[in-house]
This record gives structure tokens, sequence and C-alpha cells, in this order.
């Protein structure tokens, strides 16, 4: 018995032994990085009315500083997730979700790609990010309480630069693209496919539209007022590390910008200043090329241009969080003359993709904020460095344009680049980005407007005004999917010859669907199916027949309809699954019983604005100009929306040049902290299409401060 019992207190002693190893060694392991250079910072930080932040610092790295503070005082969870992110210590914060991107982190080589480039970028860029890391490090200091993982501060301007690179693929789709071939799936078909006839026809869809916005220029010749028009409606998350925060910065050396940023960047990415103005949708060309790798016998070797290359091999350890423990799970990352490489069951995989292995995009957002006139801006644009995504931009001048913004790799004839490619040859490994001449754009059309909304560049300004697939080549990958928002704001803005400040708004609130989209041969199979007697389908049949083709929340059907067209997303959204018209009549139909005990509740009871104490009607819904893209299905029934309509901006330089701009969020400028009177008061305006004034300008800026306080 004594023996037993002493082999029991062993045996806890060394679970416990293990269970102090599991807690204690993922912080011990971690690397601690150096803190920016030591400087004093002089800046202050003014909330207006809504808590937003105008940040007044007397340099531009003290400008940073600043925002880095104010932001973690409204967002520090987020705020450290990147910074974990960026370390390879996601997993231990967030567990196996976060252990993903922590390999993805090792598997891209972030940091040799930082490592390697950060030295030789301009001083003032590594001074920006330095200032900008030590107000992080400055709110981590005072608030010690709020840190949630040890040795993850001070942070470093190397820390802010690897976010860019990490996630700047994302968005054009390389996360999809190492999903599937992780999990041994295969690779998703590219955008290049052939431009359908007509809009109406199956477009070829892009293949996550969790990425969208909607954008609009307006020139002084198509607006009633004279003025230039630029409407900025991203729509992002409206949580987490790519969820928008606004704010407002002035330096004494003439830094002066109105906007949003992501966590973790120095400097709005989209806005305007006094002159000029910018804004983004996500574009989705075909960047990413695929390499099916020839391996020797042994695994370790591939063969290319006749001979074999060992395969490079890196172990890595992931740290990932379960209850109180970090367990360490050991991976293996690979690596060719191609890029990074996955290995399944099906073989080895390299990816290659646009602005692959550099870190210029730092450099390029900051001169833009800086760009004073229409040259200037272009000028910094030809830096290629931003690797994806659609720019749509106005200023005081009256100029507006559009960018189909990409790194477009320097392909060569031969080989069909949206399949997988034969990794053994030379011949289709391209190097080097197609010249910034050669990407499309539209200048000062006729038709005096400009938009996008996730779709083809060969749709955008209107009849007479638009590109022309036959002038830029195949290899380029352009998408050619057509989404109901884009075709619905080229409805509205070609009706309409003289757009008022009032029309402009009522068009990006649209909430139609397009008769020459892709929902009506939606809607057409979900008539055709089959009631077999069920009288609820029939109802619902007869709903939808009575439908007005709007989601305003005032037709009987526009509840059924939220349902029906998010369900039909896979006709055009590639890895949505697909779904049978009857399975998606009858899921909606019991959704509707079940939770409201009828087919027809008002569409303001089942799409929600939840937040907090805050629970508010929504109109809208996906694929509308009025976005709600995204939900989560609470226990009630209702949806609560996650993602859609995110941070809008309207901005118009009048007829002298004098900019004025209004703003709205879902929530509120405190993201994360509901104990602030900011966490959701905006949400009231943004449900009922209203916004705030931006008070751009200092002296305007008087009479709306809530408080002033130097971090």
């Amino acid at each position: 018995m004594r023996l037993a019992r002493r082999i029991g207190l062993v045996a806890l002693a060394l679970l416990m032994l293990v269970a102090v190893v599991l807690a204690a060694w993922e912080p011990l392991s971690a690397s601690r990085a150096a803190p920016p250079p030591a400087r004093d910072y002089d800046v202050e930080i003014v909330r207006d009315d809504f808590g937003v932040p105008h940040i007044f610092g007397k340099t531009d790295p003290d400008v940073a500083y600043g925002i880095a503070y104010a932001h973690a005082e409204d967002d520090f969870d987020t705020l450290q997730q990147v910074v974990a992110m960026v370390r390879g210590r996601l997993g231990a914060m967030t567990g196996s979700e976060g252990a993903k991107t922590d390999y993805v982190f090792h598997l891209l080589r972030i940091r040799d790609t930082v490592d390697r480039d950060y030295d030789a970028q301009p001083e003032d860029v590594r001074a920006l990010l330095d200032g900008y890391a030590a107000g992080l490090n400055h709110y981590a200091e005072q608030h010690p309480e709020e840190v949630q993982l040890a040795r993850l501060f001070p942070v470093s301007g190397r820390d802010i630069a690897a976010g860019f690179v990490l996630r700047s693929p994302f968005f054009f789709g390389l996360d999809t693209v190492l999903g599937r071939l992780s999990e041994g799936e295969a690779p998703p078909r590219e955008m290049a496919d052939p431009l359908p006839d007509a809009p109406n026809a199956t477009p070829a869809g892009p293949e996550e539209l969790e990425k969208g916005s909607n954008a609009f220029v307006i020139a002084p010749s198509r607006s009633e007022d004279g003025a230039t028009h630029l409407v900025s409606n991203s729509h992002q998350p409206w949580n987490g590390g790519v969820a928008w925060y606004e704010l407002v910065v002035h330096s004494e050396t003439g830094w002066d910008f109105a906007g949003a940023t992501f966590p973790g960047a120095p400097y709005p990415l989209l806005g305007h200043n006094k002159t000029l103005g910018w804004t983004n949708t996500v574009n989705r060309p075909d960047l990413i090329d695929i390499y099916r790798l020839e391996l020797d016998e042994s695994g370790e070797k591939y063969r290319f241009d006749g001979e074999w290359h060992p395969l490079e091999a890196r172990h890595v350890w992931l740290p990932v969080k379960v209850g109180p423990l970090d367990l360490p799970v050991r991976q293996t990352v690979w690596h060719s003359l191609h890029g990074p490489v996955i290995r399944n069951e099906d073989g080895a995989f390299a990816i290659r993709y646009a602005g692959i292995d550099q870190l210029k995009m730092v450099e390029q957002y900051y001169r833009l904020n800086r760009a004073r006139d229409f040259a200037e801006w272009r000028q910094v644009m030809a830096m290629q460095g931003v690797p994806a995504t659609n720019f749509l931009y106005a200023d005081a001048e009256g100029n507006i344009a559009y960018f189909y913004n990409a790194m477009f790799p320097l392909r060569q004839e031969g080989f069909d680049y949206r399949e997988v490619l034969p990794g053994d040859t030379s011949r289709n490994l391209w190097s080097g980005t197609v010249p910034w001449a050669m990407v499309p754009r539209i200048i000062n059309p006729a038709s005096g407007f400009i938009m996008n909304a996730n779709n083809t560049p060969f749709l955008a300004a209107g009849s007479g005004s638009e590109l022309s697939p036959a002038d830029f080549s195949p290899l380029l990958g352009i998408e050619t999917d057509f989404t109901n928002r884009g075709i619905r704001a080229v409805e509205l803005l070609e009706a309409d010859r003289s757009i008022s400040r009032a029309e402009l708004e009522a068009i990006k609130y649209d909430t139609a669907v397009s008769r020459n989209s892709w929902w009506p041969q939606w809607i057409a199979q979900l008539l055709a199916v089959d009631p077999q007697g069920d009288a609820d389908l029939r109802r619902a049949q007869a709903l939808i027949r009575e439908w007005d083709w709007d989601q305003d929340g005032e037709g009987a059907a526009d509840a059924l309809m939220t349902l029906l067209l998010k369900a039909g997303q896979f006709k055009y959204r590639r890895t949505a699954p697909e779904v049978e018209p009857r399975e998606a009549l009858a899921g909606a139909v019991e959704h509707l019983n079940t939770h409201f005990g009828r087919l027809d509740p008002p569409m303001g009871e089942l799409l929600r604005l939840r937040r907090g104490d805050v629970d508010l009607p929504l109109d809208g819904g996906f694929d509308v100009l009025r976005a709600a893209a995204n939900w989560d299905v609470d226990d009630d029934g209702r949806l609560r929306v996650r993602h859609g309509d995110s941070f809008l901006m309207f901005v118009e330089w009048d007829r002298e040049g004098t900019v004025h701009s209004r703003s709205i969020q879902p929530f509120g400028a405190a993201t994360t902290r509901p104990e602030s009177p900011h966490y959701a008061d905006q949400a009231p305006l943004f449900v009922s299409h209203r916004t705030k004034p931006v008070w751009f300008d200092p002296a305007a800026l008087q009479g709306h401060v809530e408080r002033r306080y130097r971090p």
C-alpha cells in the first residue's frame, strides 16, 4: 500500500512538473525583440464627440506613436493578436486556429524577408515604424495587466513591417490556396476564365467575398453641385485583425489625413488629405501559380532543368494553447526555388505569388498619404509595392481615376497558368513584375463616373468609357466576374446624368437585385422546385413570385430572400458549398417557421446589428450595395451580422477645392471596450443610413472635443 501510494505521489509530481513545463516553455522559448531606439515623442491625442482620435504630432513618427497608443486604448486585444501573429506565437494566444497562421508565418519565411530588407528601407519609413512600435510598448508598460502573453513586448519596427508582408497576399487568395493544399484538396482554379458574353451569364466569381467593398468616384461634370465626390464603402469584418479603425492625423511637417487603418498599420490605409483621396476594393486577378514538384525516391530532392536540387526543410515548433497549457507541436516547412512548398498525399506543390518576398508596400502606403496632387500620387503608385487591390482616386482638381492595381507576374507564353504547372522547368518560373504602364486603368472617363464592387475591371465607367478585354494579355489573369453590386451600380449611375449628393447616397444604400445579374438564374431554380405536396414550400414559392427584387425590409418576402440569396452564393463563389434549390428552400422555411412561426416576418426582425446591449434591425443583404454579407445565427434564430458595410466615408471637394467629409462605422471607436460610451454609439446612425461629421479641419474640431491628452 505504501509503495502504491509513493508511486502515485511520484506520478502526480511528474504530472505537475509536466504541466509546469508546458505552461512555461512557450514564453521562455520566445525571443524578445529589441525595442526601438529611445527618443521622446511629442504628440497630443484629441478625442471628438464620437471618441474618434485626432492625432497631432510635431513629426510624422510622433503621429505614428500616437496612432498606436490611441488604437491600443480602444482595441489592445486585437493589436496583441497582430503582434503575436508576426512573432509566430498566435497559437499560444488563440489555440489551433492561431497555430495555422503561425505555420504560414514560418512557411512564407516572413522574418527572412524583413531581416534582409528592413535596414535598406528609407530612414523616414523606419522612423515611422519605430514610432508606432514605441507607442504600443508605452501602452503595454502602462497597462501590464492587459498583456496576454509573457515576452510579447517590447515590439520593434521590424515586427510592424512583418505584418504587412504576412497579410498582403491574403487579400488576393493565398490563404485559400494554402488551406486547400494543406488539406489535400484540389487547388482552386483561378479567375482567368473567358469573359461571359453578357452580364447575366454565369460568372467566374471570386474565391472569397469576405474581402469585398464598393467604391464610387464622380467627376464635377457628372455631379449636380459641380463637386468631385469619393465614396469609400469597404466591406470588412466588423471585428478582428482586418477591422477598420477610424482616425485623423496631423503633423507639423504637413501630414494631414482622415480615414481608417487596420490594427498594426502606422498610418491610414484609405481616406483623404486636403487635396486628394482614394479608396480600395479587393480585386482577384490570377496572381498565384502552383507547381507540382517531381521528387526523387528519398523525397528530399526535386528535379529542375534536368538537375536534382535539395528541398529545403526547416523544423519549427508551433505553440498551441489548450486550456492553461501551451502544447508544442513540431512541424516541417519546405521551400524550393519556386517558393514555399506544401506536401500532401498527392505530392509536393510549390507556390509562387505576386509580391513574394518583398516589403515595398510599407513605404508605398506612407508616400500615398503624403502625396499632394495626381502626378505625385501616380508616381508613388508606380512603385508597385502593394501586390493587389483596386484603387479608386479623386481630387480637388476634379480628376477621377481607377487603377486595377496588381503586381502581375511576368509570365511567358506556352503554359496554362490557371492550372497546376510542371515544376521541373525554368521556362514557366517567372521573375519580376509587369511594368506599371501595362496595369489596367481608367482616367477621367467621358462618362464622369467610375465604380467598382469586386467585379471585373471591364465594367467600371459605363458605355463608351469601358476598358476592352482585347487590349490586355490573358497572361495577366484579369478577373471576369460580375457581381450584382457592380451591375446594379452601373445601371443606377448611367441612368442619372446629374448626380446630387442625396442621389449618390441613395445609390450607395441601394438594396435592389438587378435582373441582369446572376441572381435570376438562382431564383428560377427555386421556383422550379416541385413542392411535392408541401404547403410551406408552395407558400414560400408564392412569396418569391411576389417579391419586388429589393431587400429594403419593406416586402413580405424579404426575410425569406435574405436566407435564399445567401444560400445561392455558390453560383459564383467557388469556395461556397453547392446547395440544391430544394434543400435551400426547405432550410429557409424550417428556419423561419422554427424561430418566427411564419414565413413572412419583417426582415428587420431577422437581420440584426447586435453589440452589447444594442440590438437593431438591418436592411440589405448578400451582394447588394447595402451589404450585410456574412452573419452568425444566434440561439433565437436572428442573424447577427459580422461582415458587410464597415467603415463608410463620403468625401467631396467643392467648386473651390475645399474638402468635406462624413463617415460612419457599424459600432463605435472603442472596438473592444464594452465599458466605453463609444462601444456602439454609431450603431443607431449606421442602421438608419446616417453619417457623422469627420471634423478634418482642426478649426472645425473645436467645440466637438470630448478630451485631449498626451500619452
